[in-house]
């Protein structure tokens, strides 16, 4: 695990909610877990703002640049999950490295047409496979210990949803 570890421990990290025609949102189901599906997300960089890092994690993990989004939002402040203690990696001197993630969400349209979406365009892809899903669709189905922080996201983030759909039917 890279990027920045804060004082409490936490890894400072953006959340990614790509959403395409129809209002639906990307949900990526991670390599080699057929079961782990999820929101691309990565870590801060140092010297790295959260915009920074989400149009380098979007290329890294969903092969779009910022050309093929708008950004619509992000949450005001940092949302923070911690790892289950079976995922902690531990330093050599057994304490661990990082007990959780705290991320800066932000919510993004795409502009491009969804072939522009290339999972394996960096050579280490992060997903094998994506599909469309309803924006709420994500609390149920993520891994047990993010669905606080997504369904933190999603309602924060709600209302400029309901916007963007209001915006385009009109």
């Amino acid at each position: 695990m890279t990027g920045i570890i804060d004082e409490q421990g936490f890894r400072l990290n953006v959340g990614i909610i790509l959403v395409g025609a129809g209002g639906r949102v990307f949900w990526g189901r991670r390599i080699g877990n057929r079961d782990a599906w999820q929101f691309p997300q990565g870590g801060l960089m140092p010297g790295e703002t959260p915009e920074q890092a989400l149009y380098r994690e979007l290329e890294e993990e969903v092969g779009l640049t910022e050309a093929d989004v708008e950004i619509l939002g992000s949450t005001e402040g940092w949302l923070s999950y911690r790892l289950p203690h079976r995922f902690l990696r531990r330093r050599r001197d057994d304490s661990p490295q990082c007990i959780g993630q705290r991320q800066k969400w932000f919510l993004l349209r795409l502009v491009s047409d969804e072939e522009r979406i290339d999972l394996a365009r960096t050579g280490s892809p992060e997903f094998q496979a994506w599909r469309w899903v309803n924006y709420w669709y994500p609390i149920r189905k993520v891994v047990h210990f993010k669905r606080g922080v997504y369904a933190r996201a999603l309602k924060e983030l709600a209302p400029v949803m309901r916007r963007e759909r209001h915006l385009n039917k009109a």
